[in-house]
C-alpha cells in the first residue's frame, strides 16, 4: 500500500510542461530564462535579436528538443507583437502576467528597485514556476472576434485623433480668423469644414471671392439651408480681419492646412473602420446578442461583443468580468480604516467600453435612468452613478452571454417585480428617462 502511494504521489507530481520559460521584451532582443520541467534547479539563459526569422528558430528548436511536448511560457504583456507571434504555435502555452505584478514581484527582491532584463525573465520564470496557479493561460478569441476588438480600439484610437487636432485647428482659428469657426460648417473636423479652410484659409482671400462661387460650395457639400447661407454671405463682407501681421499669418494658414489635411484623412479612415466593423459584426454568430442593446448603435454594439470575447470559460462568473474591466471598485482596510475606490489597474479601453454605453443606456431605457437617479440620490457623483449602473449591466449582459440568450427588458422588469426591487418601485411610480 505504502508503494502505491508513492507511485500515485509521483504520477501527480509529474510535471504538466517539458518546459517552463520567463521571457522579457526589448527593443532590440528578447531574454529569455528557461527552466526544463524534472531538472528543477536549472536555469538557461540567453538571448533571441529581435527578428521574426532568429524567433521562429527559437520556437523550432523548442518543438524540437521538446519532441512537441507543451512548453509553458510567461511574457509582460497580454497583446503585442510577441502574443501575436506565438500564439499560432499550438505547444507554447502564454501566460501574460501584469506589470505590476511583475514589478511587485522584482521589488520583492530587490528593494533598490534596480532593474535588468535578464533578472525580469527570471523573474518572470519563478512567477511561473512557484504561482502557476495563480495565473490564467492566455486563450486567445477566434479570428473574427479579434478583427472586431483592434478594429474597434483603432476606430476609437482615429476618433480621439480627430478630436485632438479638431482642437489644434479650433485653437490655431482662433488665433488669426475666428469667424471660420461659424462658417467652415457646424464641426470643424468635417470635410466641408476641411474644404472650406484649405480654399479659404485667410478672411482676406475669402472676402475677394465672389458671393456665388461661395454659395455654390456650400450647395457642393450638401449645405441647403438657404437662410443661412445668406446670413453668412451677408457677414463675411463686413467682417473684420483679427490681425493683419504677416508672419502670424503666414504661419497659421500653412498650419490650418496641415490639420485640416489631416483631418480629411481622418474622416476617410475611420468611415473605413466603421463600414469594416459593420460587415464583421453583422456577420458574427453573437451579434444578435449585442445588435439592439438600448443606446448601443453602431459605434458600441461591436465593442461590447468583443469585450465578452467568444471564450465563455474566460470568466466564470460576471464578478470576475467586473472586476477585470475595472467597473467593481476596490475595497481597501487597515485597522480600522475603510476605503473603496475605483481600479486603477485595468484595461483602459475596455473600462471605457462599459462606461460608455451605461451612459447611453440611460437615454433609452427608463430602468437604467431610474438606477441611475437612485444612485445619485443615495450621494453618488455621475461618474461614481455610471459606473454602478454599469456594474449592473454587466452582470445582465453576462448571463444573455453565456446563455446565449439576446436581452429582452419586459423579461427583466419582470424579473424586478418578482424580487420586489426598489428599482421597480421606482419606475411604478412613473420615473421618466
Amino acid at each position: 500500500m505504502a508503494a502505491q502511494e508513492k507511485a500515485r504521489n509521483e504520477t501527480m507530481a509529474e510535471p504538466e510542461f517539458a518546459a517552463l520559460i520567463g521571457v522579457d521584451w526589448a527593443d532590440e532582443k528578447l531574454d529569455i530564462c528557461l527552466m526544463p520541467c524534472g531538472e528543477k534547479g536549472r536555469r538557461e539563459k540567453g538571448v533571441i535579436p529581435h527578428r521574426p526569422e532568429a524567433l521562429a528558430e527559437w520556437v523550432a528548436g523548442l518543438r524540437q528538443r521538446f519532441g512537441g511536448r507543451q512548453v509553458a511560457l510567461a511574457l509582460e504583456q497580454s497583446k503585442g507583437p510577441l502574443i501575436w507571434a506565438l500564439m499560432h504555435y499550438e505547444f507554447v502555452v502564454l501566460y501574460p502576467i501584469h506589470p505590476k505584478t511583475l514589478a511587485r514581484f522584482r521589488e520583492a527582491f530587490a528593494p533598490s528597485q534596480a532593474k535588468d532584463d535578464p533578472t525580469d525573465a527570471e523573474f518572470a520564470l519563478e512567477l511561473l514556476a512557484k504561482h502557476r496557479d495563480r495565473l490564467r493561460a492566455w486563450k486567445p478569441d477566434d479570428v473574427h472576434t479579434r478583427a472586431l476588438a483592434l478594429l474597434s480600439e483603432a476606430r476609437r484610437h482615429a476618433v480621439d485623433l480627430r478630436t485632438e487636432l479638431s482642437n489644434q485647428l479650433t485653437a490655431c482659428l482662433k488665433g488669426y480668423f475666428p469667424q471660420a469657426l461659424d462658417w467652415a460648417g457646424e464641426t470643424i473636423y468635417s470635410p466641408m469644414a476641411c474644404d472650406f479652410l484649405c480654399q479659404w484659409p485667410t478672411l482676406q482671400k475669402l472676402q475677394r471671392t465672389p458671393a456665388q462661387k461661395i454659395r455654390q460650395f456650400y450647395y457642393g457639400h450638401g449645405c441647403r439651408q438657404g437662410d443661412v447661407i445668406e446670413t453668412r454671405l451677408q457677414a463675411i463682407p463686413k467682417a473684420v480681419a483679427l490681425t493683419q501681421d504677416k508672419a502670424i499669418l503666414e504661419c497659421s494658414v500653412l498650419t490650418v492646412k496641415m490639420l485640416a489635411r489631416q483631418l480629411r484623412a481622418l474622416a476617410d479612415a475611420i468611415r473605413d473602420y466603421e463600414r469594416r466593423l459593420a460587415e464583421l459584426f453583422k456577420n458574427h454568430p453573437d451579434s444578435g446578442l449585442f445588435a439592439n442593446l438600448p443606446g448601443a448603435a453602431d459605434a458600441l454594439s461591436p465593442r461590447l461583443l468583443a469585450a465578452f470575447g467568444s471564450d465563455r470559460d474566460r470568466y466564470e462568473s460576471a464578478e470576475d468580468l467586473q472586476a477585470y474591466s475595472g467597473i467593481a471598485p476596490v475595497t481597501e482596510r487597515s485597522g480600522k480604516s475603510r476605503w473603496v475606490h475605483w481600479r486603477w489597474a485595468c484595461p483602459k479601453f475596455l473600462r471605457q467600453t462599459f462606461q460608455e454605453f451605461a451612459q447611453h443606456s440611460r437615454k433609452s431605457c427608463r430602468w437604467a435612468q431610474a438606477y441611475y437617479e437612485q444612485m445619485i440620490a443615495k450621494g453618488k457623483g455621475h461618474h461614481a452613478a455610471i459606473r454602478a449602473l454599469a456594474f449592473k449591466w454587466i452582470r445582465i449582459l453576462f448571463r444573455c452571454w453565456k446563455d446565449r440568450q439576446p436581452y429582452e427588458e419586459s423579461r427583466y422588469l419582470a424579473a424586478l417585480q418578482k424580487r420586489g426591487s426598489p428599482l421597480h418601485a421606482l419606475l411604478a411610480n412613473g420615473v421618466e428617462t
